[in-house]
């Protein structure tokens, strides 16, 4: 791990220094339980090593150069995916070799930036329109260089991508034909199967998708085209499409923190899905106990995303976080426990728009802070 030994002191809104005990860092703060998260990165590459498939990592889940060199490197990720070109440019520029930006871009001042930043990377992108197409060619032709591209199929989510089938065929070709462009394969990931918590049906999904990826690749196999790359899964499904003998490169992001939706989706037994440990978590302090009832912490709407719930109070069943306001976390404490400045780790209901809001990532190992990373892309949505 980076040590960031040369990181800036405490202030400037940077919660820790390294060294430190996690008791003393500043709150609210983004904390990374190192072993938790060593472990489900290794998991993952255990997984796509017996497989004999590849892994592109989704980045939107972290944004950060450090944790997705470390995810190619120990983690065995042939490269990430993006989804927005300033996203895919800050990681570029932190070192990053290989970077699909798993979406549609179709500015045209955006479309140069992806050009361009083809000159400094292995640059991939998303189709569903003929005439990006030609806007994506004209773009790689000016600047000299080559864009891979994928044809996004919907496969179920509803929302970008063309048909499965014959559309599919009529853009891969186009794409073949464009100077500046290279056809790479298929883009086919069932977003929407992510967060079903049921086991049968969230396969039943993926199960469908399967079928129309396997219907497209053979038909784009009868024309003279081959994919390199048929790219989908996250999360929630990645079991299924690596063993389906179709998808060979999965785009996992939550797998390497976990949130408390992700952990209220079952597996075939009926059980949490626990393969993924709770690595990151927002740490907060009691500010206020003026009633014997409820405490009030320091992690309010502005330290966190709760579109997919209140955060879960990690570690603890006596305590629970139950309403909160822009800077305010109000939790239910009935045995009357907390004091003011006690701590607590909350895991975020989601765990992708929660590190946006923040500046570093603190890596913590055996109650001492080890490193900090900085969310080199956050707030980057252009």
């Amino acid at each position: 791990m980076n040590d960031m030994s040369n990181a800036p002191v405490v202030g400037l809104n940077v919660p820790a220094v390294v060294g430190m005990d996690l008791a003393d860092v500043g709150t609210p703060a983004l904390i990374v339980d190192l072993d938790a998260f060593e472990k489900n990165v290794a998991l993952m590459r255990n997984f796509i090593e017996a497989k004999g498939i590849r892994h592109r990592a989704h980045a939107k889940t972290h944004k950060s150069a450090d944790i997705a060199l470390y995810q190619m490197s120990a983690g065995g990720a042939c490269g990430v995916c993006c989804q927005k070109v300033s996203e895919a440019e800050a990681l570029v520029a932190g070192g990053v070799s290989d970077v699909l930006v798993s979406n549609q871009v179709v500015d045209p001042a955006k479309i140069d930036r992806l050009a361009a930043m083809a000159k400094r990377a292995r640059v991939l992108v998303c189709v569903d329109d003929s005439g990006n197409v030609d806007d994506l060619s004209a773009a790689a032709t000016r600047h000299g260089v080559t864009l891979e591209c994928l044809v996004e199929i919907d496969v179920g989510a509803g929302r970008c991508g063309v048909q499965w089938g014959a559309p599919v065929l009529e853009l891969a070709q186009k794409i073949d034909a464009a100077p500046g462009l290279v056809f790479s394969g298929i883009q086919a990931y069932q977003g929407a199967a992510q967060h079903v918590h049921d086991f049968e049906e969230r396969r039943a999904k993926i199960d469908t998708a399967v079928k129309m990826v396997a219907d497209t690749v053979a038909m784009l196999s009868d024309a003279g085209l081959d994919c390199d790359i048929i790219g989908g899964a996250g999360t929630g499904s990645y079991y299924f499409e690596g063993d389906s003998g179709v998808y060979n490169e999965m785009q996992c992001g939550s797998y390497i923190f976990m949130d408390a939706d992700y952990q209220r989706v079952l597996d075939r037994d009926g059980h949490f899905i626990s393969e993924f440990e709770n690595s990151l978590f927002i740490y907060t302090s009691i500010m206020s106990k003026t009633k014997k009832d409820k405490a009030i912490c320091d992690a309010g709407l502005k330290a966190q995303s709760v579109d997919s719930g209140l955060p879960v109070i990690f570690g603890r069943d006596d305590i629970e976080y139950v309403k909160c306001s822009d800077e305010h976390g109000v939790i239910a404490d009935p045995d009357d426990t907390l004091r003011l400045n006690d701590k607590l780790k909350l895991v975020p209901g989601h765990c992708d728009p929660t590190c946006n809001v923040y500046d570093w990532y603190v890596g913590v190992r055996n109650g001492k802070v080890e490193t900090l990373w900085p969310v080199t892309a956050r707030g980057m949505c252009l």
